[in-house]
C-alpha cells in the first residue's frame, strides 16, 4: 500500500463517496450515505463480505432501545458512557464516547425499521462491566448473520459493492485531500477511481505481525482470531497523511477460544458461574474481570492453555450462540457425570481438580471474595453433568487507530481535520483505551456501527454543501 501524488492523475471514473471495507462499519456507512442521496461505491478485498464482523458473535451494545424498554431494562447513553469509561480507566475521548453512545441506539432501531434487521436484547446474562443488559443481536447471535443481512440491505438500497477489489494506493493532494484510489483485481488488472470523500472501514492492524509485535508485544505470538485482511492499511495511510493516532496498544483479546478447534466460546460460561483451570487443575485468576484481558493471562499458563469448566445449566444459556452449538457438534465440549470422570477426560490431576471444585463451591455458598478478587456470590454451585472445553488466548482485533472527531473525520495532531477523510470501526481509535482490560464487551461493533452511521450521514451533509457551493 502507498500514498501517491494526485498531480496529473487521470481517473477511470469518479464517485462521490468511496468506502474501503464491507464489514459492519462500511455497510452501515454506505446505507446511511445512500439513504441521504449520495452515490456510494464500497470496495471489498474478499470475494464475499465477511471481515472481522463475521468472526464475532454479532452482538452490539446499545442503551435506551425499545427492546430494552419492552424487557423493563432502564438504561441511557450517559449510563453506558460511564460503564465504558470505568472499564477503560477514563482513557477514552469524552467527545467520542458521547458520539457513539448517543448514536448507537437510534442506529439499531433504524436498521430494524428501514432494513429489516430483527434485533433483540439478551436478557439472560450480563457481560462483565455492563451495569445492565444491553447487548443486542440477531436470531442466530452470529456475526455472519449480521454482515449478510447488512449486505442484503445494501443491495436493496442500490449501494454499489465491488468485491475482489483490493485497494493498493491512495492518491492525495499536498493538503492531504484524497483524490482517489487504485484498485487491483485478482487477475492483476488495476483501475483508478476518483472520489470526493473517502471512508476507511478496513479495520485495524491485527493481521500485521510486525505492527502487533511493535504495539502489543504481549500478544505478538498469540493466535490471531481476526480477519487476515486487517493489515493496518488505514492506520498506515492515515499516518502518511499526517493523521493523528491514539491508543495503538489498545486491543480486544479473548481468553476462551476452543483449542485446537478455533471456535469462540461465549464468556457466559464464566459469568454464569463457571471457572478456568490450568493444566495443573488449578484456578489462576479472576476470570470474571473480562475476556479481553484474560487472553494474555491464559497464554501465560503452561502450554498457553486452560480448561473452562461449567455445567448443564450454563450450557443451556450458551446454546443461544451458534458458535457454541458448533463447538458441541465438533466434540469440543466434554461432558462428565462426576469430577473424577471430568479429570480423566481432560487429563487433569484428579485430586487438584476436586480441591478446585470444592473451593469454588465453598466460595459460592459463603458469598465472599477469593484471593484473586472474584466474587462468586449469587452463583449456584455447579451441578452434574459437568462440561469442560480446552481453550487458549487469542488476539481478536486492535482498538487503537486514527483519531476522529464527532463526525468521524480523521484529525491531524494540531486538531484540524483532514479535508475529506473519514475513519470508522477498527480504522479509528475506539473507546477502549490503551490496554486490553479497557475493552468493554461489544466495543468493537459499537465503534463499527455507530461511527459507520455517523460517517455516512456526515459525507452526505458534506456532499450537499459542495453541491450548494458549485
Amino acid at each position: 500500500m502507498s500514498i501517491l501524488s494526485a498531480h496529473g492523475i487521470a481517473f477511470d471514473l469518479t464517485v462521490p463517496v468511496i468506502i474501503i471495507g464491507a464489514g459492519a462499519a462500511g455497510l452501515v456507512a454506505a446505507l446511511s450515505a445512500r439513504e441521504a442521496g449520495q452515490d456510494v461505491l464500497v470496495l471489498e478485498r474478499d470475494a464475499v463480505p465477511r471481515g472481522s464482523t463475521a468472526l464475532s458473535a454479532g452482538l452490539i451494545p446499545a442503551p435506551g432501545t425499545r427492546w430494552q424498554r419492552a424487557a423493563g431494562i432502564v438504561d441511557s447513553p450517559e449510563s453506558f458512557a460511564r460503564d465504558i469509561a470505568a472499564k477503560a480507566s477514563g482513557e477514552p475521548d469524552p467527545l467520542l464516547l458521547e458520539t457513539v453512545t448517543e448514536a448507537i441506539g437510534p442506529t439499531l432501531e433504524w436498521l430494524a425499521d428501514h432494513h429489516d434487521l430483527p434485533f433483540s436484547v439478551i436478557e439472560n446474562f450480563r457481560y462483565p462491566g455492563h451495569s445492565v443488559c444491553r447487548m443486542h443481536g440477531l436470531p442466530t447471535r452470529s456475526g455472519t448473520e449480521l454482515v449478510d443481512r447488512l449486505r442484503e440491505a445494501a443491495d436493496r438500497a442500490g449501494v454499489d459493492l465491488l468485491c475482489d477489489a483490493r485497494v493498493t494506493s491512495l492518491f492525495a493532494e499536498l493538503d492531504g485531500r484524497v483524490a482517489g484510489i487504485e484498485v487491483e483485481r485478482p487477475d492483476g488488472t488495476k483501475e483508478r477511481i476518483g472520489c470526493v470523500m473517502l471512508i476507511l472501514a478496513c479495520n485495524g492492524y491485527g493481521g500485521n505481525k510486525d505492527l502487533v509485535q511493535r504495539h502489543i508485544p504481549e500478544l505478538g505470538n498469540a493466535l490471531y482470531f481476526g480477519h487476515e485482511g486487517n493489515q493496518g492499511d488505514a492506520l498506515l495511510w492515515g499516518q502518511v497523511l499526517r493523521g493523528a493516532t491514539r491508543h495503538l496498544s489498545g486491543h480486544q483479546g479473548h481468553g476462551s477460544v476452543a483449542h485446537p478447534h478455533g471456535i469462540l466460546i461465549t464468556w457466559a460460561t464464566i459469568t454464569e458461574g463457571g471457572f478456568q483451570v490450568n493444566l495443573r487443575g488449578e484456578r489462576f485468576s479472576d476470570e470474571s474481570h473480562g475476556y479481553s484481558e484474560q487472553a494474555a493471562v491464559v497464554l501465560r499458563q503452561p502450554e498457553g492453555l486452560a480448561w473452562t469448566i461449567f455445567d448443564a445449566r450454563i450450557a443451556g444459556i450458551a446454546r443461544q450462540f451458534e458458535d457454541f452449538r458448533q463447538a458441541e457438534a465438533l466434540g469440543a465440549i466434554l461432558t462428565a457425570e462426576t469430577v473424577e470422570d471430568l479429570a480423566r477426560q481432560t487429563n487433569l490431576p484428579v485430586d487438584s481438580l476436586k480441591v478446585t471444585f470444592e473451593d469454588v463451591d465453598g466460595l459460592k455458598l459463603a458469598g465472599g471474595l477469593d484471593h484473586f478478587g472474584r466474587n462468586f456470590a449469587g452463583a449456584p454451585p455447579l451441578q452434574s453433568p459437568f462440561h469442560a472445553v480446552r481453550v487458549t488466548g487469542a488476539l481478536f482485533h486492535t482498538q487503537g487507530g486514527l483519531v476522529v472527531d464527532g463526525n468521524a473525520r480523521v484529525m491531524r495532531e494540531d486538531g484540524t481535520a483532514l479535508p475529506n477523510l473519514f475513519a470508522v470501526g477498527g480504522a479509528a481509535c475506539g473507546v477502549s483505551g490503551s490496554k486490553a482490560e479497557g475493552y468493554l464487551s461489544g466495543n468493537g461493533l459499537l465503534s463499527a456501527v455507530a461511527l459507520g452511521r455517523v460517517a455516512g450521514l456526515a459525507t452526505a451533509r458534506a456532499g450537499t454543501m459542495l453541491d450548494k457551493i458549485n
